[in-house]
């Protein structure tokens, strides 16, 4: 500043600036900025929380060290371009949080989703937005922080480990029974039976034992033996050689060909005919197969595994299915109890249908409430837990944000919602839902109440005390 040049004193009085009065070089309002922004942007590059902002056409503005981390992306390639190319959230298609709180001016806290980082792998993140203003008020861009959750996931994972074995999860005694024999029988490379409804799981039983196998390098393959003729059953198990039939033009190998090395499962094996029955009962017996048409042998290296939702005691009874099968195929029995018998199990299943949905769909389902799950809770589920994903699908797709409540679920659970009478609480509606799992399970272990509170996942002496307050009674008899 020139020495000429008068600045106003604290008066109003003119004053001229003595030799020791400091030359300012810049307005003390920009310092203040400068040190204020300088400030900002320590503290943001020390947080552990990812941070970055968007203009008004969704380009990244600025992007923290912690998002760097997070996503693996580094900064100079992140800002610039759109943060739907960045983050890649299962919640930009739809429902972005960052875009509501654009168009309705307010901040959005802690909503649950996931990003993919540069590893193409998934991270779990819970997100908090912000519209960004000026001076005037108005919308110019957003704000957005995300919080890695993936080592909360992995010790929630590791609490629940007892309750889930591969992507099987249970808190039923009866499913726990067979988990802590699972490890054995999958390492022990035995042909395994496994029994069951429709609906229970067997496939899935059948890929974890692959899973925990010797043999998960190599490939699972399932056949559903009741889909298909014998003889087009047998070409696809066996394979074929050109020729062989009309049509044949050239070898083709069969499944058991395909599992060389893995797993193969052959479903519904009590729908098969006793004269192909025969023809697995030799490859049981000598591990080779011959291909329809051919006249060598070939020997195979598979482990089998068999499943069935028929009682085949019962079939070997009226001679629908060969006894030296049965006695081949059961070295190890596996029978998954229906999940009428294990409603202890539906709420774990639902949470993790709903996590299992939200990430194919992309749909930002948070839980169900409790009347719903109380619905779910009474109802029998013949289709057993394939209905139940059924059922969840459905529901999303009605809903496919926030919580899932009744009027989401299918037509069918809608008129045991309007018994429920307006004036009953929902402490009472929980109530008249205990009151019928209990008499169910009752019923089924014949009033024994030892196995029913097993069955119940529940200590007997508290099963006493739920039937005396529920009033129910302790036995068929009128």
């Amino acid at each position: 500043m020139p020495s000429s040049h008068k600045v106003a004193g604290p008066k109003g009085l003119d004053a001229v600036p003595t030799k020791k009065a400091r030359k300012p070089t810049t307005p003390t309002s920009e310092k203040q900025d400068s040190r204020s922004g300088n400030l900002t942007q320590v503290i943001l590059e020390s947080i552990s929380e990812g941070v970055f902002t968007i203009d008004d056409d969704w380009f990244v503005t600025s992007f923290n060290r912690a998002a760097e981390e997070i996503t693996g992306v580094d900064r100079e390639e992140a800002i610039g371009k759109h943060c739907w190319d960045v983050l890649r959230s299962n919640m930009c298609e739809r429902n972005c949080a960052l875009k509501r709180s654009m168009e309705q001016g307010g901040s959005f806290l802690d909503t649950a989703t996931s990003i993919i980082n540069s590893e193409q792998n998934r991270i779990p993140v819970v997100v908090c937005t912000s519209p960004l203003k000026d001076q005037d008020g108005r919308i110019v861009g957003g704000v957005e922080t995300f919080r890695d959750m993936s080592m909360v996931e992995d010790l929630r994972r590791e609490l629940e480990g007892r309750d889930q074995v591969g992507e099987m999860v249970s808190r039923s005694p009866l499913m726990h029974k067979i988990f802590r024999v699972l490890d054995q029988v999958a390492l022990s490379d035995c042909t395994v039976l496994i029994g069951g409804e429709t609906g229970t799981g067997k496939e899935l039983m059948a890929r974890t034992l692959h899973q925990r196998s010797h043999r998960s390098a190599k490939p699972f393959v399932a056949i559903n033996c009741g889909a298909l003729p014998e003889s087009l059953l047998e070409a696809e198990l066996f394979g074929y050689k050109a020729g062989a039939f009309t049509g044949a033009v050239k070898d083709k190998p069969g499944r058991f060909a395909q599992a060389a090395g893995g797993t193969i499962l052959l479903d519904e094996i009590g729908d098969t005919t006793p004269a192909f029955q025969v023809r697995l009962l030799r490859v049981l017996q000598e591990r080779r197969v011959q291909p329809l048409g051919g006249t060598e042998e070939e020997a195979v290296d598979v482990r089998i595994l068999a499943a069935s939702n028929k009682d085949l005691k019962h079939l070997i009874s009226t001679g629908g299915f060969r006894e030296d099968l049965f006695y081949r195929l059961n070295v190890v029995g596996l029978d998954l109890p229906a999940l009428r018998q294990r409603k202890e199990d539906i709420p774990a299943l639902v949470d993790s249908f709903i996590t299992r949905i939200n990430h194919l769909r992309g749909t930002e389902v948070s839980g169900i409430n409790q009347e719903a799950l109380a619905l779910l809770m009474a109802y029998d589920f013949p289709g057993n837990i394939r209905e139940l994903q059924n059922i969840l699908e459905h529901a999303t797709v009605l809903c496919p944000d926030g919580i899932l409540e009744p009027h989401c679920l299918p037509e069918a659970f809608q008129p045991e919602r309007r018994s429920l009478r307006p004036t009953d609480s929902m402490d009472e509606a929980r109530q008249a839902t205990e009151a019928r799992i209990i008499t169910q399970a009752l019923k089924e272990h014949r009033y024994n109440k030892a196995a029913t509170a097993r069955s119940l996942g529940i200590h007997k002496a508290t099963l006493y005390r739920k039937i005396k307050r529920l009033g129910l009674a302790l036995t068929d008899k009128p």
